[in-house]
């Protein structure tokens, strides 16, 4: 049988994750697949890159938090289409999660309305959302 977890200790292994990347967290998106694990260097072009709210994931709730404040860059940093995301410490050099990014409804960790980002344009995450397991 794998382990099961209370809601508590979800709810707590998922703002660990906030709290251990710390406020101005950065979340860079990044075309092709995502490296093989966060120790891994980034790979891919570098699409966009966005400074997070000091408290940008609210606080964990019924096994699950969501992003919190506006998360946004307001000029992209090259053009392609999105295929992974990292989120980093605010130095930008500690890769603390990772992940797909996929067009809404594709069911990738992290969505966009449009994975195809030209230079210049604005990047708005709008929604994301942390389920943790083994409930």
């Amino acid at each position: 049988m794998a382990l099961q977890y209370s809601v508590a200790v979800r709810n707590a292994q998922l703002d660990a994750l906030e709290s251990t990347t710390g406020t101005a967290a950065l979340l860079r998106i990044y075309s092709g697949a995502a490296p093989a694990n966060c120790a891994a260097a980034a790979s891919g072009t570098l699409l966009a890159e966005m400074t997070l709210p000091s408290d940008w994931m609210a606080a964990a709730s019924s096994g699950s938090k969501a992003l919190s404040g506006t998360w946004q860059d307001a000029s992209a940093n090259a053009t392609g289409t999105a295929g992974h995301f990292r989120l980093l410490d605010s130095g930008g050099t500690t890769c603390h999660a990772q992940g797909t990014v996929t067009a809404t409804g594709d069911g990738g960790d992290l969505t966009l309305d449009n994975t195809s980002i030209a230079s210049g344009q604005s990047v708005t995450i709008t929604s994301f959302t942390i389920t943790a397991g083994n409930a």
